[in-house]
């Protein structure tokens, strides 16, 4: 008979055998990793938090030097990078001093695509306590943060200015390191006027016009929103407009182009189906409609549009969507899809066009 010892050697042993193989050894120590995940979001919002990146721009540091000049304890600071590091986020070398890697750079608040904003944001309380909620979120359809916090999130932000400013900064430094990818990828050709539609603070529409000089472009979302809106430099003057309003009920109409960017993807179905109307009711016929979200494909890979379907259930009443549930959505509508585009996995560009 074939004893636990040999099946463990090779690679067979059976459920219940008190010898584990090398794969489920590794399947262990995956998962293991994988239930401690939070203690990297934690990590990464403390690096963010003290500024480690920045005191670390003009070269390596050892975690004493470092403690001083951020304000904080030495010894368990250079347990955090020596954690980090594991992650390749800072690195370690032999004399004991922490560089920047490539993942760390983006930590800087001076660099371009400076993704600190967004990360010290999701170390706050409102998205831990509503990811602690999932279980309950899925057992009875509904959202986490609703049900933590007895309110719909962005009712939520609204009655908290402070939060609000630091949660528009952060989708604003999340939009900026996907724009230029998103905005080369998009046809302006033929078009002279195009309107940002939900489009935070104008990061978006300033590339767009950018790109276009003989566009003009008017960005609308929420007066609080707008009010600090990145629009007015030299090079754009007399060729942009806001318009603070309600998307649910109306948007700017007869422009060319109009913009839906992470939008559709904060809310459910028949929300969406509001703003679409919005849309279609401001468009004139000739009017295109490009609505930029992550698309979630088919199979078990892993994928940014599936990741953002999570922070959905969590915290919004959205979700990730498919391109087949978007060009339903569409549809309804009374929009066709023309064409999809992906410059990047994070912003998918469905371009739709009046139905005809």
């Amino acid at each position: 008979m074939t004893d636990a010892r040999s099946e463990a050697a090779a690679g067979t042993t059976q459920p219940g055998s008190p010898l584990a193989s090398p794969a489920a050894d590794r399947a262990t120590g995956e998962l293991l990793e994988l239930s401690l995940g939070y203690l990297y979001s934690a990590a990464l919002h403390t690096a963010a938090r003290f500024g480690i990146a920045d005191h670390l721009a003009d070269g390596p540091r050892d975690a004493d030097e470092l403690a001083k000049a951020a304000g904080v304890d030495a010894q368990h600071l250079y347990r955090l990078l020596r954690f980090l590091a594991t992650k390749d986020v800072f690195r370690e070398d032999d004399e004991g001093r922490f560089h920047l890697t490539a993942l760390a750079q983006p930590l800087r608040t001076d660099t371009e695509r400076s993704l600190r904003d967004y990360i010290l944001v999701r170390g706050e309380p409102v998205f831990w306590e509503s990811a602690a909620q999932l279980h309950e979120a899925v057992r009875t359809g509904t959202t986490a943060f609703e049900n933590q916090y007895g309110v719909p999130f962005y009712d939520h932000v609204a009655a908290n200015p402070e939060l609000g400013r630091a949660f528009n900064s952060s989708m604003a430094a999340f939009s900026e390191t996907l724009t230029n990818d998103v905005v080369g990828a998009c046809d302006f050709s033929g078009a002279s006027t195009v309107v940002d539609v939900g489009g935070g603070r104008g990061g978006l529409l300033r590339a767009v016009l950018r790109r276009n000089p003989r566009l003009t472009g008017t960005l609308f979302d929420l007066e609080s929103v707008v009010a600090g809106h990145v629009l007015d430099t030299p090079e754009l003057a007399g060729r942009w407009s806001t318009q603070p309003g309600d998307f649910f009920s109306s948007v700017p109409s007869g422009a060319d182009v109009y913009l839906l960017k992470h939008v559709l993807a904060s809310w459910p179905d028949e929300r969406c189906a509001a703003i679409l109307r919005s849309c279609r009711e401001a468009m004139p016929a000739h009017g295109r409609l490009l609505v930029i979200n992550a698309l979630i494909p088919a199979g078990n890979d892993p994928h940014p549009g599936k990741t953002i379907d999570m922070l959905m259930m969590t915290v919004l009443n959205g979700k990730g969507r498919t391109r087949a549930e978007y060009e339903a959505l569409l549809a309804a509508a009374g929009f066709r899809v023309a064409r999809v585009l992906e410059p990047t996995p994070h912003a998918s560009v469905v371009e739709a066009v009046v139905a005809g």
